[in-house]
């Protein structure tokens, strides 16, 4: 007769916290190449085409997951994806409108958003350790990008897409379970590709030309696809504050492989501000002992 282990919830939040931070060292190597594709792309066609293309992908690979769709999860999946396409449009069309350094800083404050929303949710809240990682992390963004302060249109735009990611971490946090992970997942990059393929058909769609096919594979297959994947995962194990301080990591490793592979020097803002992001870090990792994340009310088809 064979005996059932139940799977160690210490260890599967330590291990959904682990996948969470290669998410961030995924969406840090694609700074470099969102920037030059979006050279040759408006933001729209590029947005809408990568995210079509990860969710076809990802049917093609898992063509059962549409038989498990129920209402809540169509619902949950589509307007979770219209959330985060919205966040996604105006974080870059700011980016437009601003410096890079400035942009990072101010998308960066859905941690900070995150953090504050939680704390009203009911029967929620945040705990003190996550409130001290929070400032610990937002220092380190700020040591590492700030470089002046102009608040402008594209501040305000990036600003916007800072609140709504945070209300796309805590909803996913809420409501995404991880058997039902890949259909959520399809649901949201679907969902992401019709609307934003929609804005930029309204004058044309640009497609990517040869030389930036092996680019665009990579940002919608494994920074769209396999990123957003994990994420909804290990959202349904940990809680969205802590979730949300991981997610910071990104601009570390963003200078990481700038100075690996576009041989940008490291200064001392740069080290200074990413050590304050690892230190926050590893308080959240450090805490195993924590509550699991509560169980979604029962769907119903």
């Amino acid at each position: 007769m064979t005996i059932a282990v139940a799977p160690d919830p210490v260890r599967t939040r330590r291990t959904a916290a682990l996948a969470l931070i290669g998410v961030t060292a995924v969406w840090g190597s694609t700074f470099g190449l969102s920037k030059d594709l979006i050279a040759r792309l408006p933001v729209a066609d590029y947005l809408g085409l990568r995210y079509l293309v990860g969710a076809l992908v990802l049917l093609a690979v898992a063509p059962r997951l549409l038989r498990g769709l129920t209402r809540h999860t169509l619902t949950v999946g589509i307007g979770l994806g219209a959330l985060y396409a919205a966040a996604q449009l105006l974080q870059f069309h700011g980016l437009a409108r601003t410096a890079p350094t400035v942009s990072a800083f101010v998308v960066a404050m859905y941690v900070v958003f995150t953090a504050l929303f939680s704390a009203f949710l009911p029967r929620h809240g945040v705990e003190r350790i996550t409130w001290f990682a929070v400032v610990i992390a937002t220092t380190g963004v700020a040591v590492m990008s700030l470089r002046g302060w102009a608040f402008g249109a594209g501040e305000t735009m990036t600003l916007v897409a800072a609140a709504l990611y945070a209300v796309h971490i805590l909803a996913l946090g809420r409501w995404s379970r991880p058997d039902e992970a890949f259909a959520l997942t399809f649901l949201q990059l679907a969902t992401m590709g019709v609307v934003c393929t929609a804005i930029g058909a309204s004058d044309g769609l640009t497609l990517p030309g040869r030389s930036d096919l092996p680019a665009f594979a990579y940002l919608a297959v494994f920074a769209g696809t396999i990123t957003l994947l994990v994420q909804t995962w290990a959202q349904g194990h940990i809680d969205s504050g802590r979730a949300a301080v991981l997610m910071v990591l990104e601009p570390v490793w963003a200078a990481v492989f700038a100075a690996l592979i576009w041989h940008e020097s490291l200064g001392p803002r740069t080290l200074g501000g990413g050590t304050l992001i690892l230190i926050a870090m590893l308080m959240v990792v450090s805490r195993p002992s924590a509550e699991p994340v509560p169980e979604p009310p029962t769907s119903h088809a």
